[in-house]
């Protein structure tokens, strides 16, 4: 199975359908040149400062010979405003997490990525597997986003996709043909279900690969990046309703009351 692509910026039904069949899909051109430079200068202090270790650990999570900075809210206005809330985003999450959690959905994951020459290729994994509470395969809990800030290639560490997978059983291995590198040129993104198996590729090439990780997920459940720690009452402040709205800062029925003269 492909991984679909698409080139329009606004959600059809056609590119429902062809996420719910495949579990992802791929949006070109929804972030211009001038977009990307500015995503990578409000980030690069922080990129600058993030220890890259240089000797691999096949144990860990996260591969060596890559760059990782979180808490975007509080680190590019333009992701913040821009990306957070754009309306393809928000289709698809309303389209397929809203019916599981009808009082909305809240950022789960904010990150910027880059994966670097020499880097191995990440375990497959699924952003959901912190919910162990459902069977696999669970119920619509996440919807996750990479925005392509670099051209993302096969060989510079493209994320890889395994098309489908979010619909398998636990026991269901992917054979090799079923992992696919979603490819796709700067300023594109690619969409995909919090059930699919995926992780990044390896970088077999001189470039860096970057990439701007989002993540959703029902208002219900806890997340996995702690915006109330990341984004400081000032920052919140200035933040769009809507954006507010979507990092998680408003009440979810009776979830998340706080008493404002407790001084927090």
């Amino acid at each position: 199975m492909d991984i679909p692509i698409f080139t329009s910026s606004a959600v059809t039904e056609q590119m429902l359908s062809a996420f719910d069949h495949a579990g992802c899909m791929v949006v070109t051109g929804l972030l211009n040149e001038q977009e990307r430079k500015s995503i990578s200068a409000e980030l690069a202090p922080h990129m600058a400062n993030v220890r890259v270790v240089e000797e691999d650990d096949p144990e860990q999570f996260y591969p060596a010979r890559t760059r990782r900075t979180t808490a975007l809210l509080t680190r590019s206005n333009t992701v913040a405003e821009q990306l957070v809330p754009h309306p393809i985003s928000t289709g698809v999450c309303d389209r397929f997490l809203l019916p599981n959690g009808e009082f909305g959905y809240q950022l789960h994951v904010t990150a910027a990525l880059e994966v670097g020459p020499g880097a191995r290729e990440q375990v497959l994994h699924r952003e959901e597997d912190s919910f162990t509470f459902f069977p696999v395969p669970r119920p619509n809990l996440i919807v996750a986003s990479m925005w392509a800030i670099s051209d993302f290639r096969s060989d510079n560490g493209a994320t890889l996709i395994v098309p489908g997978s979010h619909k398998w059983p636990t026991e269901r291995v992917p054979e090799s043909h079923e992992i696919v590198p979603a490819e796709m040129p700067a300023g594109s993104v690619l969409f995909w279900s919090g059930g699919l198996l995926h992780g990044a590729g390896a970088n077999t090439s001189q470039d860096w690969r970057y990439g701007v990780i989002l993540t959703y997920s029902l208002g219900w459940l806890r997340q996995e990046e702690n915006q109330y720690l990341d984004v400081p009452a000032e920052q919140v402040a200035r933040l769009s309703p809507k954006v507010k709205q979507i990092a998680g800062f408003e009440m979810y029925r009776a979830l998340g009351f706080h008493d404002p003269s407790s001084g927090s």
